[in-house]
């Protein structure tokens, strides 16, 4: 019964990427496929605008030049001839670009304790309220820390989260050490037994001493009080900001050591190449995507569904047939 309507959920799911993807189809794929129908051979001119397009659709130069020399390589040890052959090749390159590892979800068979960090404004908290809704709903318990204490609104929300999800928070008064709302919730956690302890955390890039020394001190108490526990950090980024996301994870990756990304708002940008570059540029796997508001609309990330649902107008369903 729960298979089934999890095969429903993630049809459904797909469904929505699709059409949250059509600003980068527009923008991005039109570009990619005018490339292959324009050109007459494949020459270092093909690879140069090739190379061009897939900078400019958010893909980034470190990732590009890594798909590009793929390419190159398949086209010579498959002996393709015809640019319009190179499409399931780059869309192949591109797939294998973005796998996330089998034990990239570690954390959910594991006592886990998972700090969320990110700018405001990204969606760090809603992505904390449905990742603790997913994770009971596959029954895990699962405790919620409010240790973004600066921003009273965070808190409310992250409340109201936790209300709908069915879970339990812990949190403090404006203003408070937000090392002592860790101190807290691990003592709780502990305490009940808890599967998964999901942390969100203050997002302040302007200031990243600060910063910084906030999240080691968390670190050291959550070292020092629950030592066994499996660690993670994700980061929550704004897939419509672009290139600037990826700035943001650089950002935070010199304050904390990023295990996982989450990409929000993939439904209102013409820059979802920006999650390939991402994965390329940090060497850390985006491990959910965002679509939408609603609890469904986070799901653990797919790069074979991704990338069918990116290049659906270049023919992929084909390519997934044999």
């Amino acid at each position: 019964m729960e298979v089934k309507t999890e095969g429903k959920e993630k049809k459904g799911f797909f469904a929505r990427l699709k059409e949250g993807l059509t600003k980068t189809r527009n923008n991005f794929v039109y570009n990619v496929e005018k490339v292959f129908t324009g050109a007459g051979k494949i020459d270092d001119d093909f690879y140069e605008e090739l190379e061009e397009v897939l900078i400019m659709g958010d893909l980034g130069v470190k990732s590009t030049e890594e798909i590009i020399e793929r390419l190159k390589e398949d086209v010579i040890t498959e002996r393709v001839h015809n640019p319009e052959d190179c499409k399931a090749l780059l869309i192949r390159n591109i797939a294998k670009q973005m796998n996330v590892g089998e034990n990239e979800y570690r954390f959910e068979e594991e006592q886990s304790i998972v700090m969320v960090i990110g700018v405001n404004g990204v969606g760090k908290t809603t992505t904390i309220g449905k990742l603790a809704s997913k994770l009971k709903s596959n029954g895990k318990k699962v405790i919620i820390a409010a240790a973004d204490t600066f921003r009273a609104a965070a808190t409310e929300q992250l409340e109201e989260w936790a209300r709908r999800a069915g879970v339990e928070m812990v949190s403090a008064h404006e203003g408070a050490d937000p090392a002592s709302v860790v101190f807290d919730s691990v003592a709780s956690a502990k305490a009940k037994g808890a599967d998964v302890l999901l942390i969100d955390t203050a997002g302040r890039l302007h200031n990243k001493k600060n910063l910084m020394a906030e999240l080691e001190k968390m670190n050291r108490i959550i070292d020092r009080e629950f030592p066994n526990a499996h660690r993670e950090n994700f980061i929550v980024l704004d897939a419509t900001t672009g290139q600037n996301a990826l700035n943001q994870a650089k950002e935070f990756a010199s304050v904390a050591p990023l295990t996982g990304i989450v990409l929000t708002k993939m439904d209102g940008t013409a820059k979802g190449g920006i999650a390939i570059a991402i994965q390329s540029e940090l060497n850390v796997p985006v491990k959910y995507i965002g679509v939408g508001e609603s609890i469904d609309d986070l799901q653990k990330f797919d790069p074979d569904a991704f990338v069918e649902a990116l290049f659906d107008s270049m023919g992929h369903d084909s390519e997934k047939e044999e």
